[in-house]
């Protein structure tokens, strides 16, 4: 059989049997383009998150000049580097720094100055800071620019998102797969349905050249084939994941990578970080989120085994949160922010970005901590080491990152 062959009835067949041996389907699916070498998971962290109290600047008379009610006291943080310390809630985050697989990025963000939840995830999501005609994500344009480089055929599962719809950060050309609950296969909001998956299959292959077939959209029953033959949920957790949304998105994402589907691209979203009332300090609200957010991302960690080398993992949100605390015992829309990234690449074990400080004429139009990092230049190494697209450009148009983005973190 050629290879052309063997793909499109090895997959046939994968898509029409749950019966199909284990070592058959990942010889498949290896064949298809799964290269577990290139496995990028994103985080979006949707509500503006307070970075000050996530990492703090423990060393800043102002800090705590600025936050008289809710910043965390010295003796409190988890220590990194003598300047900066984790907020306690995150303390299963500590390991994973100080093994040197978490870096973290402060005074980082997007460079656009809104203060609108919308425009800013939108900004963040397109990749294009300011500009609202962008009608794709930074992440498709990356897997679209891995293809000019890297031409190989790939499986229906190569951008999946966890969540109803496919998020702005993965829409583009290049198809991508919203799934709500692997338990009930659900794919885009539908469940599999009772049609044979052999006619189904035939039809979306022979509409997709030389791919072993496309899904987008709602459009996904042949996918969902597929799906319930490999059976994510066979690979139960190695790790305890936090009972929450976010908890079971992270464990289902584990599931779909060790399920060796193909998937290159993963995607999901957290929210409630929008803390304008009884933010907390120790405990309270930000504490709560953050606890459940930690230790959701080191379970998936430590999930993930010997194949956690393989996974990049960045987190972002769409702004910081004032450096002044306000009248209610929270934050308002701020500016720079933080971010964290997961990897067996990452130099972790460090704080990066340049610290602008928080004195009063250090501040952002007099309030907010100062952005020295762009985010989209932390973005462009992760894909620069995983993806690989080439053309950093093309994923992030106007940018100016260069060939090699020179913030260090990967």
């Amino acid at each position: 059989m050629n290879r052309r062959f063997f793909l499109h009835r090895g997959a046939l067949a994968l898509a029409g049997t749950t019966a199909l041996p284990q070592f058959l389907v990942r010889s498949v699916l290896a064949q298809a383009g799964a290269n577990p070498g290139r496995r990028v998971v994103v985080i979006f962290q949707r509500g503006a998150a307070d970075g000050l109290n996530i990492v703090v600047p423990y060393r800043e008379k102002n800090y705590y000049s600025m936050r008289p009610n809710i910043a965390i006291p010295q003796r409190e943080v988890l220590d990194l580097d003598g300047s900066f310390g984790l907020h306690p809630a995150l303390a299963a985050f500590k390991p994973l720094y100080d093994a040197g697989h978490l870096a973290i990025v402060h005074a980082v963000g997007s460079p656009d100055s809104t203060r609108s939840h919308f425009d800013a995830q939108d900004y963040m999501e397109s990749g294009t800071p300011g500009v609202k005609l962008t009608d794709d994500g930074w992440l498709n344009r990356a897997l679209q620019a891995e293809d000019v480089r890297h031409r190989q055929e790939h499986t229906a599962f190569r951008a999946v998102a966890l969540g109803a719809e496919v998020p702005r950060t993965l829409a583009g050309k290049i198809p991508a797969i919203a799934l709500s609950n692997l338990n009930s296969f659900s794919v885009g909001g539908r469940v599999a349905s009772a049609v044979p998956a052999a006619s189904a299959f035939e039809s979306m292959y022979g509409a997709s050249g030389d791919r072993i077939f496309r899904a987008a959209g709602e459009e996904t029953f042949d996918a969902m084939k597929m799906l319930r033959a490999a059976n994510p949920a066979q690979y139960a957790p190695r790790a305890a994941y936090p009972n929450s949304e976010f908890g079971n998105s992270m464990k289902q994402i584990a599931q779909l990578l060790k399920a060796n589907l193909g998937v290159e691209a993963a995607f999901t979203d957290v929210s409630g970080w929008d803390t304008h009332q009884n933010q907390g300090a120790v405990n309270g609200q930000l504490a709560n989120r953050l606890r459940d957010f930690s230790a959701a991302i080191a379970a998936f960690w430590q999930d993930m085994g010997d194949d956690a080398g393989n996974v990049t993992l960045v987190t972002m949100s769409e702004f910081g949160r004032t450096a002044h605390e306000n009248g209610t015992g929270g934050t308002d829309h701020g500016h720079a922010n933080v971010m964290f990234v997961l990897g067996g690449s990452v130099k972790g074990g460090r704080v990066h970005g340049q610290w602008p400080g928080l004195a009063k004429e250090q501040l952002n139009e007099g309030r907010d901590l100062a952005l020295t990092t762009d985010y989209r230049q932390v973005l462009g190494e992760v894909l620069t080491k995983t993806l690989g697209p080439g053309n950093l450009e093309a994923v992030f148009p106007g940018a100016r990152l260069g060939a090699k983005p020179v913030v260090g973190v990967v």
